[in-house]
């Protein structure tokens, strides 16, 4: 089985993936080496975390968003009050844009669904002009709790569930071996770490319940019972046998930039 997300309900989209791309953001733009005149391109700019990020730590930067899901644009559109900030409707595929025409390029948490990733990169390097910087961030296979705790337990439940574990994720040096087939030079990948903190499991979980991305889309392929099952073996997994309480769970994430 492969999961590869359900991304059309902009505000279930937010309220799970999106917390999680907001936090990583600022780390991934840092790792980027975005500087505050450069002309930015976001690919798969979902609902606008990374591209939201990039205006708030710039001032002349122009940073045009894309994305496939027209809701997700539409959304991203309403909450921008930033004349710097453009947000087009369009797939990594076939960028709609001249060659050459930004500065850094970057994709967060997209590539993992691209169904051609190659071609994807190919076309984020032809809109970088020469000398420019192309990055990507995917989350890691290992050494994520935030992902593995929910994956791992469904992995329990139903043995299927293991090619879509796989399938949401890459591993040390998947990136950087894409970035040096695509012909980048001065290649690098990084780890980067988030530390989600919640209140309650339910904080934790509610937001996977009907949400958008690979676990909610698996979860809702589940009957309620086997859902409830997975709900009590994540909890465990969690918590152990001890009261609803808070906690925190670390995610990690690989990130790559090589220059055009």
């Amino acid at each position: 089985m492969k999961i590869t997300g359900k991304f059309a309900n902009a505000e279930a989209y937010d309220r799970n993936t999106g917390r999680f791309s907001r936090m990583l953001a600022g780390a991934f733009i840092e790792f980027a080496g975005v500087k505050d005149d450069e002309r930015l391109l976001d690919v798969g700019c979902g609902t606008g975390a990374l591209a939201f990020t990039a205006a708030a730590l710039t001032h002349r930067s122009e940073i045009v968003g894309i994305d496939p899901s027209a809701s997700f644009i539409e959304h991203a559109r309403s909450q921008a009050n930033d004349p710097r900030l453009r947000f087009d409707v369009g797939s990594a595929l076939t960028l709609p844009y001249p060659d050459s025409s930004f500065a850094k390029c970057l994709s967060l948490l997209v590539i993992q669904f691209v169904p051609d990733v190659r071609r994807a990169i190919s076309e984020m390097r032809r809109v970088t002009r020469k000398g420019g910087t192309v990055a990507a961030c995917v989350w890691s296979r290992d050494d994520d709790p935030l992902h593995t705790v929910f994956w791992d337990s469904a992995a329990e439940v139903d043995p299927g569930a293991e090619g879509a574990r796989d399938s949401r994720a890459y591993s040390q040096g998947q990136l950087s071996s894409l970035w040096i087939e695509g012909g980048f030079t001065g290649v690098e990948e990084t780890a980067l770490m988030i530390a989600p903190e919640f209140g309650s499991f339910e904080a934790y979980w509610k937001p996977l319940v009907r949400g958008q991305g690979p676990s909610s889309s698996y979860l809702e392929s589940l009957s309620p019972d086997k859902q409830e099952v997975l709900r009590l073996r994540v909890r465990e997994r969690v918590l152990g046998k001890g009261p609803d309480r808070p906690f925190t769970l670390k995610a990690k994430a690989w990130a790559v930039r090589g220059l055009c």
